[in-house]
């Protein structure tokens, strides 16, 4: 299957006709199991990147339930990660192994190399995407607040972060980045 291209008209029209009518539905579903605990519109960027690389790989028989499922992996992913460690008494803390959690030279370096390499990605993508992804990650806005300020609905707001994140991930792999940055 060919790769998933944003300024492909069949794309933005499949993601329009399948996609996009379950918005509401899944949002309504994730805020009922899972908006005490975690950002719904993350949630929602996260399964349409997710959704759209599924898509490359297979084709989608049922494209709503794909989404469906999707969505509650992305959040049971998400309470994964969000795990705290609870330690049992004071003295317990002694047995811990203190270690400097510091970067060495070389991480510190690479970590630098790979934020400039995410600093171009980003200036290489298209102006509207750009602008979504920026306002999205760097300053933090919700999809609500970033449709009202560019004059955009929230769906294509979800649709260009969705697409960015995938462009990003795809730029930084062709340079040799195979991690998650900020």
């Amino acid at each position: 299957m060919k790769p998933l291209r944003s300024d492909d008209p069949h794309n933005a029209r499949w993601f329009a006709e399948e996609v996009r009518p379950h918005e509401a539905e899944l949002r309504s579903y994730l805020r009922g199991k899972f908006s005490a605990h975690l950002d719904i519109d993350d949630l929602i960027q996260e399964t349409y990147a997710r959704l759209l690389q599924a898509r490359e790989q297979t084709q989608l028989r049922s494209t709503r339930g794909y989404l469906f499922t999707i969505a509650r992996n992305v959040a049971l992913d998400a309470f994964r990660r969000r795990r705290v460690l609870v330690i049992d008494g004071v003295a317990e803390l002694d047995l811990l192994p203190v270690l400097e959690d510091r970067p060495g030279i070389a991480d510190a370096v690479a970590r630098d190399q790979e934020l400039q390499l995410l600093a171009e990605a980003i200036q290489a993508l298209p102006e509207r995407c750009r602008q979504v992804i920026t306002l999205r990650k760097l300053h933090g806005l919700s999809h609500r607040e970033i449709a009202q300020r560019l004059g955009i609905t929230e769906n294509t707001v979800n649709a260009q972060v969705a697409i960015g994140v995938l462009r990003l991930r795809d730029l930084l792999h062709a340079r040799g980045v195979h991690r998650s940055l900020p």
